[in-house]
């Protein structure tokens, strides 16, 4: 699997993409490297692309597990957005487990456009 990030300072911004094959193990790379990174900045919002990703080796399991923390704060907006039903299910399954734990802000879309849109909302000049 190729997880990579970028961080954006100025959007305040988190940008990760997943394409391959999707582990456990690799999230847990994904979330070491950026707690570790000294541009991140876990009040920054996270764009998470999964539609390039060709197999999903995550359980439910594991999702309950990487939902009991997080390294980003609870005020913090993530986007998910991902390819197919079986992603879409555990999303809103972390999603809502992050909910309960005391999070908003997470949402699971089906298009880029509209994560890019809910993460960066256009402003209106009147």
């Amino acid at each position: 699997m190729a997880a990579f990030y970028h961080i954006d300072k100025d959007r305040k911004l988190v940008m990760s993409t997943v394409s391959g094959a999707l582990t456990r193990d690799d999230l847990e790379s994904h979330m070491r490297k950026l707690r570790s990174d000294p541009d991140f900045d876990p009040r920054f919002s996270q764009l998470a692309d999964f539609t390039h990703m060709t197999k999903l080796e995550v359980t439910a399991d594991d999702i309950r597990y990487f939902a009991r923390t997080s390294v980003f704060d609870s005020d913090s907006r993530r986007a998910f957005i991902v390819g197919d039903d079986v992603s879409a299910l555990l999303a809103e399954m972390f999603a809502l487990l992050r909910k309960v734990a005391g999070e908003r802000g997470r949402c699971v879309f089906r298009t880029l456009e509209e994560g890019i849109e809910w993460i960066l909302p256009r402003v209106t000049v009147r």
